[in-house]
């Protein structure tokens, strides 16, 4: 019985960092470029929600306002901060990537306080009975339902529209794309609009279970993020998806095992390490 009940909880927590990590897979898959920046959008995306229902807004509507709008913020992101580094070394454009998620974070601090922000009434939180004796919030339902859903729908994107070949053709061999008529302008467009609101998503639903949105939250899903694209083999949408469903149930089961001896977030890195110094070249990713 423990042990189905931390696969489940593992489940939710690694549906949230896929949710994340996605994100990133689709800039570094297209650009090369290591998004850490991505991290503040999932933040924004969190505040948005939280402020939007505070004020009376439905949980539903909040989270597709908060979805569109980073959104946005992600294309601006993109067209500002990493179009006029495109023809440095990438190192360049990690470093702005970097700068601009500190500032991010003391932006968030000077607008929103240092002290973080709830819910005034935390919606989402009744109590569902799956088996006997186990008993899930609807938030927690809610995050793997929009997860699956949203990451469907990202598959299905990418495989069987035209905006999806287009978006794979330019990973592949951007100058080949750009002669056989594909606006790659566009298509990076898409892909910062896409990845942005998956983060705010994820921003949405952490700040639904742990009723707590601060300025640093992006920091260590940030780090995760990164470290579960490595595990999966760069730019690998499979293999990051494995990564993170296998990292929340390690974390689920560590906390229970090894909290007396580590935290989570160490029981989630110590695996990580182990994992890349076993397969370096990621789960999913021949040698």
């Amino acid at each position: 019985m423990l042990a189905i009940e931390l696969v489940i909880q593992g489940i939710v927590q690694g549906a949230i960092y896929a949710l994340i990590a996605l994100g990133l897979v689709l800039v570094y898959g297209l650009l090369r470029i290591l998004h850490v920046a991505h991290a503040a959008l999932y933040t924004l995306g969190a505040y948005i929600g939280v402020i939007i229902v505070n004020q009376g807004g439905h949980i539903i509507f909040a989270t597709a306002v908060a979805m569109v709008a980073v959104g946005f913020v992600g294309i601006g992101v993109y067209r500002f901060a990493y179009k006029p580094l495109l023809d440095k070394p990438p190192l360049i454009a990690l470093i702005a990537s970097i700068g601009l998620f500190i500032a991010a974070e003391e932006i968030y601090r000077i607008i929103f306080g240092a002290y973080g922000m709830s819910f005034a009434q935390p919606p989402l939180q009744q109590q569902i009975e799956l088996f006997k004796g186990f008993h899930l919030s609807t938030a927690r339902i809610s995050v793997v339902i929009l997860s699956i859903l949203f990451i469907g729908v990202l598959g299905w994107l990418a495989a069987s529209t035209r905006t999806g070949i287009a978006w794979r053709a330019t990973v592949s061999d951007a100058g080949m794309a750009a002669s056989f008529g594909v606006n790659i302008e566009k298509v990076r467009y898409i892909n910062f609009f896409i990845g942005s609101a998956l983060a705010a998503l994820a921003g949405v639903m952490v700040a639904l279970l742990n009723n707590l949105v601060e300025p640093t939250m992006g920091a260590v899903p940030a780090y995760k993020a990164l470290a579960i694209i490595v595990l999966g083999g760069l730019g690998s949408v499979r293999g990051t998806l494995v990564a993170s469903i296998a990292l929340g149930i390690i974390e689920s089961f560590g906390t229970i095992y090894l909290g007396h001896v580590m935290d989570r977030d160490a029981i989630a890195f110590t695996f990580l390490i182990i994992v890349l110094m076993i397969r370096p070249q990621g789960l999913l990713t021949r040698r």
